[in-house]
C-alpha cells in the first residue's frame, strides 16, 4: 500500500465519514490526486527519526485539514474547478466543517501518547484558525506589498508550519530541534506560495488569479512598482482572457523585473532555510533536504526563461 493509499484508509474507518458516501467520494478524489504535502508530517518525522507508523495519524489530519481548506479556498477565489461546482456552495461549506472535524479526529483516535496529542491539536486548531484569518484577508484587494506578506503569513504558512512541526513531535524530536523544524515549515510555506505565484500568472490559459483580479506577487510587483510599462500592464487585466493580451502581460511581467523579483524572494528564503537545516543535525536530515531541493528546483528553469 502507497503512502496515500495509507492516509485514505485511515480516515476512511473514522466514525462519521465510515457512513457518509459523498464525504467519502470528495476525499477519494482528494487522495487520488497525492498531494505532496499530506507527506509533510511523514518526511519530518522521519527526518527525527520517527517511523512511518507513527506519522501515518498525522498525515491523515494534515490530509483532512487541506481538503477542508481547498474546498473554502475554492469557493472564495471562485475557482471554475471546485467542488461546489458539482456540490453547491452549501453542501460544500458543510463537507468542508467535516473535515476539519476529521482532521482532529485522526489525532484523537490515534496511539499517540495524551500528551503529544494535546499538543499537537493546539497546534493544528491555532493552524486552522490562522489559515482562516488568512482566507478572509485574502478575498480583500491589496493595497501593497506590506499586506500581501501579512496574508502570506497567515494564510499559507501556518498550514507547512504546524505540518512541520507535529511530524517532529511524532518522531520524538526535542523541544530546540521541534522549533528549527517549525522555522524550516515557515519559509517552506513562503517557498511555496512565491511559487504557487509565478507558475500562476506564467500559465495559459489565465489563471483564475489574472481573471478575478488578485495580485499574486508578481502582478502587484508590475503593477506598484513605478516602470515604463505599468499603465499598460494594468489595461491589459482588463483584457486578459484574450490570449494576446496574456501573452503581452506575462511579457510585461518578465521585462520589468517581476518574475525576477519573486525569485529573488525564493532564494533568499531556501538559503535561510537552508542555513538553518545545516545547523540542526538531524538523524535522518536527508528528507528534509530533499523538500528544499525539490521547492527551488524550479527556479533554474525561470533562469531559462529570463
Amino acid at each position: 500500500m502507497d503512502i496515500f493509499q495509507a492516509i485514505e484508509r485511515y480516515l476512511i474507518q473514522l466514525p462519521v465519514i465510515s457512513e457518509w458516501p459523498e464525504l467519502q467520494m470528495i476525499w477519494k478524489k482528494a487522495a487520488r490526486s497525492e498531494p505532496s504535502m499530506w507527506q509533510l508530517p511523514i518526511n519530518c518525522c522521519e527526518a527525527v527519526g520517527g517511523r512511518f507508523e507513527q506519522a501515518l495519524p498525522l498525515a491523515a489530519a494534515v490530509a483532512a485539514l487541506h481538503t477542508s481548506i481547498i474546498l473554502i479556498d475554492d469557493m472564495l477565489d471562485e475557482d471554475p474547478r471546485g467542488e461546489h461546482h458539482v456540490w453547491g456552495e452549501a453542501q460544500t461549506a458543510n463537507f468542508a466543517a467535516a473535515f476539519q472535524a476529521l482532521g482532529l479526529a485522526a489525532i484523537a483516535h490515534s496511539h499517540i501518547t495524551t500528551n503529544s496529542k494535546q499538543q499537537i491539536t493546539f497546534s493544528l486548531s491555532q493552524m486552522t484558525a490562522r489559515t482562516a484569518l488568512g482566507q478572509h484577508w485574502d478575498v480583500q484587494d491589496l493595497p501593497d506589498e506590506a499586506a500581501y506578506w501579512k496574508i502570506v503569513a497567515a494564510k499559507s504558512v501556518p498550514f507547512f508550519a504546524e505540518a512541520f512541526y507535529i511530524g517532529a513531535i511524532g518522531g520524538g524530536a526535542s523541544q530546540s530541534e521541534r522549533n528549527q523544524i517549525r522555522r524550516i515549515g515557515q519559509l517552506y510555506g513562503e517557498l511555496i506560495q512565491i511559487n504557487d505565484d509565478v507558475n500562476d500568472v506564467l500559465s495559459v490559459p489565465a489563471s483564475p488569479d489574472w481573471m478575478s483580479g488578485r495580485k499574486p506577487l508578481p502582478i502587484l510587483f508590475a503593477q506598484t512598482v513605478d516602470h515604463p510599462e505599468r499603465d499598460r500592464f494594468i489595461a491589459l487585466r482588463q483584457t486578459i482572457s484574450d490570449p494576446q493580451a496574456l501573452t503581452e502581460a506575462q511579457a510585461i511581467l518578465l521585462r520589468c523585473g517581476a518574475i525576477s523579483y519573486a525569485i529573488a524572494h525564493l532564494l533568499e528564503r531556501y538559503k535561510q532555510a537552508d542555513e538553518i537545516l545545516r545547523a540542526t543535525p538531524l538523524p535522518g536530515q536527508v528528507e528534509l533536504e530533499k523538500l528544499l531541493e525539490r521547492i527551488i528546483q524550479p527556479v533554474d528553469e525561470l533562469f531559462e526563461l529570463l
